[in-house]
């Protein structure tokens, strides 16, 4: 994918899913038309429909392309330690990534909450979430099982280690932006570092000594 001069994306399809991002940001799942992309689309809504028939072909399109970018974000190479790892993982799903993107992961979490309402009625979006949930899931449980090999993680049960974690995760993700406080996600934080620390890290020796 190109970018113009002034960094946009000259991709249609790439211009449609920034588009469709900043309309949902801005007008919420309910009151989100193809005008409304449109109007953060620097053609016509008749571009809109060449792409996509209906909206909900648009959305379901636009989620696959969200979890997509989700994913790439959520790399942890650079650490060759588990807890390391584990710890950047549970810092990039719940503040985002250390590095700029082009989502803010607030908004993100927002649109994709608006999203994931739907998604009880709708089997594609069933779908997709499913896939990005099996996606991180397999991640912490890999994590787990070096740990686990290494001797650095307790015996325990890697797929309820990660399910553990993502519904906490899940969970903090979704007060963070519906509640009237900004401190859910920190707390939450604090939380699981005491979880990896004091239950799923192996007490060695030098643990032992210094308690």
């Amino acid at each position: 994918m190109g970018v113009n001069a002034d960094g946009e994306p000259v991709d249609t399809e790439e211009a449609i899913m920034r588009a469709t991002y900043r309309a949902l940001c801005k007008h919420g799942y309910a009151n989100l038309t193809m005008q409304a992309i449109a109007d953060e689309f620097d053609k016509t809504k008749g571009v809109l429909h060449y792409h996509y028939d209906t909206k909900e072909a648009l959305l379901v399109a636009f989620l696959e392309y969200l979890l997509d970018a989700f994913e790439r974000n959520i790399a942890v190479e650079g650490h060759d330690d588990p807890v390391e790892r584990l710890e950047a993982l549970i810092d990039t799903l719940l503040f985002g990534p250390p590095e700029r993107t082009e989502f803010d992961h607030w908004e993100l979490t927002t649109a994709m909450l608006e999203v994931r309402t739907k998604a009880p009625h709708n089997a594609e979006f069933r779908r997709q979430l499913s896939r990005n949930y099996e996606t991180v899931e397999a991640t912490v449980i890999a994590i787990v099982e070096d740990g686990i090999e290494r001797g650095v993680f307790r015996d325990v049960d890697p797929e309820q280690v990660a399910t553990l974690l993502l519904a906490s995760i899940n969970g903090a993700r979704i007060y963070q932006v519906t509640l009237e406080r900004d401190d859910v996600a920190e707390i939450t934080r604090a939380s699981l570092d005491a979880i990896v620390h004091e239950w799923l890290r192996q007490s060695d020796s030098t643990d032992d000594e210094s308690r």
